[in-house]
């Protein structure tokens, strides 16, 4: 059976940065947990980030930057850094949080991650744009980046069908 590391305010704990959850409310999400091929994780509080914490966006560190978004794998690559709304560096526990992820995706032979979107751990189709706006750019998260350069596929909670789609193929 295919196990699938999840945010874990995707699986209702409140660990958000508002000390909230964003539990998924669906069929498949529900008979994946009875089944348990949920692995839930947060990163950030693994990575030692409290609960609440203030909001952090990733923010690029290139100067003269030719338009390239700032996201999971620039931080990976030392290019951008994760920065709460005040100022202060918070990149340090975002890579310990994703590599943490890895080490629980790794030991319970998840080959699928399904994360919170838009969140700098865990955005994987779009994260905010290190402006402290509420703009969003695609972008992949820290943890995202992590996971898929170790060959994790990762969803949003929006893409649950594909998930199902890709378990079908793994599982037959």
């Amino acid at each position: 059976m295919e196990r699938i590391l999840v945010s874990s305010c995707l699986a209702g704990r409140p660990v958000r940065y508002d000390g909230a959850a964003k539990p998924v409310d669906a069929g498949l999400f529900e008979r994946w947990r009875v089944e348990g091929r949920l692995v839930p994780f947060c990163p950030e509080v693994s990575g030692g980030l409290p609960v609440p914490r203030p909001p952090a966006e990733i923010v690029s560190t290139s100067l003269g930057s030719n338009g390239t978004v700032a996201d999971g794998a620039a931080v990976l690559d030392g290019k951008a850094r994760v920065l709460t709304d005040a100022g202060a560096d918070v990149t340090d526990a975002f890579v310990h949080g994703a590599r943490l992820a890895l080490d629980a995706a790794e030991r319970a032979s998840a080959r699928i991650a399904i994360l919170k979107e838009g969140s700098p751990s865990c955005g994987s189709h779009r994260i905010y744009d290190g402006t402290f706006t509420g703009a969003s750019v695609a972008g992949d998260g820290v943890t995202t980046a992590l996971l898929e350069r170790a060959g994790i596929r990762v969803f949003s909670e929006d893409d649950l069908e594909a998930v199902a789609a890709l378990l079908a193929r793994l599982e037959n």
